[in-house]
C-alpha cells in the first residue's frame, strides 16, 4: 500500500514532509505526529502515551484520563503509533527504532509483553529511559519510533 502523501512540506527543505492522521485536527496540535524524511525515506514518529493523539492544547483533563494498568496503557500507545503506521502503508516490520519512556522501570517488562504482541518476532533496536513525569499527571508510559519506507 502507498503510502499518503504529506500534509505539507517544509517550506525550506522540500525533503520533509508533515504527517498529519486526521488533518483536520491539526491545529490542535503543538507538533506533527510524524515527519517523512526523503531520499533516504525515514519516518520518524512522535512520542504517542495514552492520551488521544488528537488532542487540545493547552490540555484539557476530560482527554487525559488513564487506565491503571501498565499494560492498557502501553495498549493504547502502541494502537497510536500503529494508526501512523498504518497511515503512511508500514507496518511494524518497517521500524528501526524504539525510544521508550517509562515513569517507573518496574513497568518495564508490562511494557516488553505488550510490545512483543505488536512487533511478533521483529526486532528493532531500543532504548528505554526511566523518567520523571510525562505530558500529562497519570502517564506512565511514552513511546516514539523511526520507521522506513520501503523501495
Amino acid at each position: 500500500m502507498p503510502a499518503n502523501p504529506p500534509y505539507r512540506q517544509s517550506p525550506s527543505n522540500p525533503r520533509l514532509g508533515e504527517i498529519q492522521t486526521l488533518p483536520e485536527r491539526q491545529a490542535d496540535m503543538p507538533y506533527a505526529p510524524a515527519m517523512r524524511v526523503r531520499s533516504g525515506e525515514m519516518l520518524y514518529i512522535s512520542g504517542a502515551t495514552p492520551s488521544p493523539l488528537y488532542h487540545h492544547h493547552p490540555h484539557r483533563s476530560e482527554e487525559h484520563e488513564h487506565p491503571i494498568r501498565i499494560e492498557d496503557q502501553v495498549t493504547r500507545v502502541f494502537e497510536t503509533l500503529g494508526a501512523i503506521l498504518e497511515d503512511q502503508g508500514l507496518t511494524w516490520t518497517d521500524v528501526v527504532k524504539v525510544t521508550r519512556y517509562l515513569t517507573d522501570m518496574r513497568d518495564q517488562d508490562g511494557l516488553n509483553a505488550v510490545q512483543g504482541r505488536y512487533f511478533g518476532d521483529w526486532r528493532p533496536v531500543s532504548t528505554t529511559l526511566c523518567v520523571n513525569q510525562l505530558s500529562t499527571p497519570g502517564a506512565r508510559v511514552e513511546v516514539d519510533i523511526i520507521a522506513a519506507y520501503r523501495p
